[in-house]
């Protein structure tokens, strides 16, 4: 650290803060409130990301909207995979109570 770094009167040694931001009282309000919203948005992204029950419900909305617009572009195909995907289940279950 070099000794031309400006602190607050009165504080010394290697912990004590350096002051870089603004001095007058306007200019520091301004700079505390964006501070507090960059906070409040980071509180917010890590609420969102730690809600996993919402998360949950937001992926199986984007589940069903892609279903529903790939059903939209070619429905045969989509049927085709859901009669495949039921003759699968009944298959392997008949397959496991005749084992």
């Amino acid at each position: 650290m070099s000794e031309s770094t400006t602190r607050p009167e009165g504080a010394h040694g290697p912990g004590a803060p350096d002051v870089s931001g603004p001095t007058e009282p306007d200019a520091i309000r301004a700079d505390i409130e964006a501070t507090r919203d960059q906070l409040a948005a980071t509180v917010d992204e890590l609420s969102h990301r730690l809600d996993v029950g919402s998360r949950a419900k937001e992926s199986a909305a984007q589940a069903k909207d892609t279903a529903v617009e790939t059903y939209r572009e070619n429905p045969p195909v989509v049927i085709a995979a859901g009669v495949a995907l039921v003759a699968g289940i009944v298959a392997l279950v008949v397959w496991r109570t005749r084992r």
